[in-house]
């Protein structure tokens, strides 16, 4: 195949404009390091973090927030620090600007005909489901300070300093329903709430999430801040748009988009990369010093030889921005930043403008989320691409109007995104996986970075991901740094 122009010469060529990519171009400018290139497909990086604007507000296409990270995620405290998230210590615990943690009421939940505050019934509750309720929450707090035997916590955030003790991560051999029934956790209230959060993280059901992810999902979380706000979350109209432009702003020069790669191999020591130019419609060859593949392993297996994706399946998603001439309201307790029916099959919707003008009573856009996770990912992903947009439109309003009534005439617009392959799914086995491992495993001059490699797709194991990727390359070349993870 005829490549166009003479062959190009970068020392680091970052394959994906995602979180992951982004994060480890930052790594790289953040150590000094300039001889790198970023290639995006899209006209612009961000990938499961980008976001759309109208009038009235920026809005999220993807993920919607980041939780305060855990004392932990070194790299992405350092990160948050220098974009100014985090504005000083107290007692060397850090302080976050107030204005980028979710503002008061951050979530409700339509339950019985009212809304109320927090996602998980408080009335209507018979005395097991209760008496079950607290004892899963004494379980999962004993989760989250367990210790494993080599030190680590057992649940930790980013993924990859869990502990390795068998007593936790034997859980990832079964399925996180299977564990809940052996544990004699059967209350449909505390279920549905458990499938909620399967899905709202892993794009999953219960029954095809392991116990390690489902348990992790309740147990990972020890956020490191002052003034009491660690179990909040950052958010910002925009969602995490913010924070993908904030690395891509910073690394601006080195970004080409319209790129895709589609053929690379080693040679002589380095890597010799084929790209393709969409806008040129041409070829380009490229050789670095090394590789980073920032981009979900079932795309990244077609293109370097003897990486597999064996045994990973994706959650398709679908995501819709609803311009309203008016906010949200109904029975019950005033309009959250995140709303969910628990009537609904649906994962609700979060509401673009509470960050800047959540008492007002003028326009706003709400953003829809629904993940298709009954059925096998493959017929759920055909169904959403063959649905018209017309019927999806028709979806959204009519779940939008069966929580919130008071939204009759309101609806002004309906933008429906789709994603196919929005989040990799941690399903039985995947700490084990083979093609997860060797992923894992690349130590140069290719190295993968995906939250892929965690089987999660989270921002923060995105940025971890990213971030040891770029930390690899510069040890592969013998560039000396001190390491952020």
């Amino acid at each position: 195949m005829a490549t166009g122009g003479a062959e190009q010469r970068v020392g680091v060529l970052i394959a994906g404009g995602g979180v992951a990519g982004l994060a480890a171009g930052w790594r790289l400018a953040e150590a000094g390091l300039t001889d790198f290139t970023l290639l995006e497909l899209e006209g612009e990086p961000g990938g499961n973090a980008r976001g759309g604007a109208n009038k009235v507000t920026a809005f999220p296409w993807g993920a919607h927030y980041l939780p305060i990270p855990n004392r932990e995620a070194g790299a992405l405290i350092h990160m948050l620090k220098g974009f100014g998230m985090i504005v000083g210590e107290e007692n060397g615990v850090p302080v976050y600007d107030p204005y980028q943690i979710c503002a008061d009421l951050d979530e409700r939940l339509f339950w019985q005909g009212a809304w109320q505050d927090g996602l998980y019934p408080t009335s209507g509750l018979l005395a097991d489901d209760i008496a079950q309720r607290d004892r899963f929450s004494v379980a999962m707090e004993v989760f989250r300070k367990a210790v494993g035997k080599d030190g680590r916590p057992a649940f930790a955030s980013p993924m990859a300093l869990s502990s390795t003790d068998a007593t936790y991560t034997a859980l990832d051999a079964i399925s996180f329903a299977a564990w809940l029934d052996t544990q004699h956790f059967t209350s449909p209230p505390l279920r549905a709430y458990i499938r909620y959060c399967c899905r709202d993280d892993y794009g999953a059901e219960p029954d095809h999430v392991s116990a390690w992810a489902g348990v992790r999902y309740f147990a990972c979380r020890r956020g490191w801040a002052a003034r009491g706000v660690g179990d909040r979350e950052l958010t910002w109209p925009e969602g995490n748009t913010r924070l993908s432009r904030r690395m891509a702003d910073g690394i601006a020069p080195h970004i080409r988009t319209g790129q895709s790669l589609v053929h690379a191999r080693q040679d002589d020591g380095g890597v010799v990369a084929l790209v393709w130019d969409h806008q040129a419609k041409a070829l380009h060859r490229y050789r670095a010093d090394v590789l980073i593949l920032a981009m979900p392993q079932f795309v990244a297996h077609h293109l370097v030889p003897d990486l597999r994706a064996d045994g990973l399946t994706y959650a398709p998603w679908v995501v819709a921005n609803v311009a309203l001439s008016r906010q949200p309201a109904g029975p019950g307790i005033g309009v959250a930043w995140d709303n969910v029916s628990a009537a609904s099959d649906h994962l609700g919707y979060v509401v673009a403008t509470h960050q800047t003008a959540s008492g007002a009573d003028g326009p706003t856009v709400v953003t829809w989320y629904t993940a298709l996770s009954q059925g096998e990912p493959a017929a759920q992903r055909r169904m959403m691409l063959t649905r018209p947009l017309a019927e999806w439109q028709g979806i959204v309003a009519a779940d939008l109007l069966a929580m919130n009534p008071d939204l009759e005439g309101a609806i002004q617009s309906i933008d429906v995104w789709r994603w196919g392959h929005a989040m990799i799914r941690p399903t039985p086995g995947f700490l084990t996986n083979l093609a997860r491992l060797a992923a894992e495993a690349m130590s140069g001059p290719i190295f993968h970075a995906h939250s892929d490699v965690s089987g999660l797709s989270l921002f923060e194991e995105a940025h971890y991901r990213g971030v040891a990727a770029a930390e690899g390359a510069m040890g592969h070349l013998d560039m000396p740094c001190e390491s952020l993870l």
